[in-house]
């Protein structure tokens, strides 16, 4: 019997164990979100249970060794009964105070019925003392294994709150650190974060550089380099460096307050299949009473009908969805995938078309170099130390392309000199006391190239395609290509889609159609909509929904909020930090990797099938159980054992969930936005 819920124990954060005795008192009168039914929860503790197991062991120990001692065996098999029935029944009595009639009344009448058959005093009888006691003892062992194992599957769940640090390093205004409460910071404040240190609240770094971990948060098993500027989230690990965060979100309003929040709401909600059950338990128990009534009114077998009581409980057919539920959501978030209801993760089985945005969903949204083409005589190297080290002190898409590449490549800068930057044009600065222009052809020909710069270029720029010129002392030694890279994983993601059995797949974009149509040549997309404004793209999910298809929409959750709403799943890209994207999405990726979204379809069809599989053992149990109590093949004793196994049987069925998609926490974080590492440009000119 299943009398703890497994949900409603995450309503409290570890943080809050001060609060322990007071949440679990309230939680007496609250519903029962696992059982998907309304009654109170056993409290149940385990050295009362060992202590009222002693006692009905001994009870038969002492008849078994001592003739006579039938009194002693009674009387420690009553208090063993009454030590180990007391929580049940008063739990039952609760439940009737509040008018709701549930199967902790089943179990109740179950052990008071065998306690009524034992005696005291002359010719004492042990039996019915020992049957309460054990029918009671097993179910409350069922309970303590159940709860054990279900925390379990919510491990990578509590880890996010286990993981929030209490304390935080504040810097004062004359630059001494003070130590305070991670509650006690608020927006505004600077905050100084050592190696090891965990990060109190989310921020902004304002100096230092380090690696952090934030797998917690985004998914991404591989750390993260940050420099100033880049954002950092409550409860991801620095690594290594120092460094001095100024606070953007403090307390629950951190990314990872609002995650914490979205899964725990999201494991209150129920399958429409759920809610059903709700509505028709109410009538289970009276079913059950009846039917005990029968077999009484047939056999007069007081055994036959407690042990039908016992049997009747249907805690394995009740646990079939939420455990398997708590263990999807669990691996759903330990891969930063955050469901806000669990029939949108049901739904995803259903889905047969995706629906794309372009620009920063399936490329990176940041401009890249594909393509270095020096001129014959000048070694691509050359080439990019030169253009890096001119464009070193611009802030322009283009010179961080380029100075991302230097440093992954190892090539290294020269210090600029008279460093002059025309703004949509190009730069001019000395390198090693020469002149070098960086910038557009025309550019290029204003400070006196007079060279023929686009007759090597074999590029097409209305295709997405970004080119700049380079001259030293006058003369022109290269050009290099830049676009928005597609994302390295896109290609093999939207195969796995196809061959997991969507019918259709397609990109729309408010880009030009050939910049589109390059994208999708390169990543397998058949359909494209390119030049598309926010409506058209809404226009477009109606359309293919109109046609009879379950549609998931994939954006970036910014500009993308009409489309994502528009279909019938919503999925948002690069969450993390983004409160747009959270709230606009009905499922939110904390990263970037789009093989996430195979693996959401996957779970959720394996998440489907075990909860059929753990329904159809539940029915059956319930069945057999009750057709082998009624005619007398078990015992109250064995069909206590039988009832547990079978609640376990579906607990640990379920369990299964929480390893799906280990295979993909291996990530290389090519960027804070857990972009996959890309491929390197090419570097011959005369490559295609």
């Amino acid at each position: 019997m299943q009398v703890t819920s497994l949900l409603s124990r995450a309503e409290s954060s570890p943080g809050d164990h001060h609060d322990d005795h007071h949440h679990h008192h309230a939680h007496d009168h609250d519903q029962c979100e696992s059982c998907g039914h309304d009654h109170s929860h056993i409290p149940v503790r385990l050295p009362q249970t060992l202590v009222g197991l002693i006692f009905i062991l001994n009870s038969y120990v002492v008849g078994w060794l001592f003739s006579g001692g039938e009194m002693i065996a009674s009387a420690s098999a009553m208090i063993g009964a009454i030590i180990l029935g007391t929580p049940i029944i008063l739990t039952s009595i609760k439940d009737l105070r509040r008018g709701v009639l549930s199967i902790n009344e089943l179990v109740s009448i179950a052990v008071l019925a065998s306690f009524a058959e034992g005696s005291f005093g002359a010719g004492s009888q042990a039996a019915g003392y020992q049957t309460a006691g054990l029918v009671a003892f097993f179910m409350l062992l069922g309970e303590i294994i159940e709860t054990r194992t279900a925390a379990g599957a919510r491990a990578s769940i509590e880890s996010l709150i286990r993981l929030a640090p209490t304390k935080a390093r504040r810097l004062l205004p004359d630059g001494r650190e003070e130590e305070v409460a991670a509650s006690e910071l608020k927006v505004g404040d600077v905050i100084r974060i050592r190696p090891g240190d965990n990060v109190a609240a989310d921020g902004v770094i304002i100096s230092g550089q380090g690696s952090f971990n934030q797998a917690n948060i985004t998914g991404e098993s591989l750390p993260v380099d940050k420099s100033p500027g880049d954002q950092v989230f409550a409860a991801t690990t620095n690594l290594t460096g120092v460094l001095e965060i100024k606070v953007t979100r403090a307390g629950t309003d951190t990314t990872l307050g609002r995650v914490r929040d979205l899964i725990l709401a999201a494991e209150k909600t129920k399958l429409p299949f759920m809610r059903i059950v709700d509505q028709y338990m109410g009538y289970y128990t009276p079913f059950v009473l009846v039917l005990g009534a029968l077999v009484w009114a047939f056999t007069h077998d007081l055994n036959r009908v407690i042990a039908v009581l016992v049997v009747a409980c249907p805690c394995a057919f009740i646990l079939a969805s939420p455990t398997a539920l708590v263990a999807a959501l669990s691996a759903a978030a330990r891969l930063g995938i955050l469901v806000k209801n669990v029939g949108d993760l049901e739904l995803a089985a259903r889905i047969n078309a995706f629906i794309f945005d372009k620009t920063g969903t399936l490329t990176t949204g940041r401009l890249a170099v594909s393509r270095l083409a020096p001129v014959e005589g000048v070694k691509p190297a050359e080439l990019l130390r030169v253009a890096a080290s001119a464009e070193r002190y611009s802030n322009h898409p283009t010179a961080k392309a380029l100075l991302s590449l230097a440093e992954e490549a190892g090539v290294p800068l020269t210090e600029p000199a008279d460093f002059a930057e025309t703004a949509g044009r190009g730069v001019k600065a000395r390198i090693e006391g020469v002149e070098v222009v960086v910038g557009r052809a025309q550019w290029l020909k204003d400070r006196g190239i007079q060279e023929d710069l686009a007759k090597s270029v074999d590029l097409n720029e209305t295709e997405g395609f970004s080119l700049i010129y380079v001259a030293r002392d006058g003369k022109f030694i290269g050009w290099i290509g830049l676009r928005d890279q597609t994302r390295a994983e896109a290609k093999e993601s939207l195969a796995s889609l196809l061959q997991a059995g969507v019918r259709r797949v397609a990109m729309v974009s408010g880009d030009r159609q050939p910049v589109a149509a390059r994208v999708a040549r390169e990543i397998g997309c058949e359909e494209v909509a390119a030049e598309c404004l926010p409506q058209n793209k809404v226009d477009f999910v109606r359309q293919v929904r109109a046609k009879g298809y379950r549609v998931a929409v994939v954006g970036d959750g910014v500009n993308d909020a009409p489309a994502l709403a528009a279909g019938d799943l919503g999925i948002a890209m690069g969450a993390a930090g983004s409160e747009v994207a959270i709230n606009s999405a009905t499922i939110a990726l904390m990263n970037n990797d789009l093989r996430r979204l195979p693996f959401l379809i996957r779970l959720s069809r394996t998440t489907r099938s075990v909860i059929n599989q753990n329904l159809l053992f539940g029915v059956f149990f319930i069945i057999g159980g009750l057709t082998l109590a009624a005619f007398g093949y078990i015992n109250p004793i064995v069909a206590a054992i039988m009832h547990n196994a079978g609640s376990l049987m579906v607990v640990f069925n379920s369990a299964r969930l929480v390893r799906q998609g280990e295979e993909l926490e291996p990530f290389t974080a090519g960027d804070s936005g857990a972009t996959p590492s890309r491929p390197a440009p090419r570097l011959a000119p005369q490559a295609a």
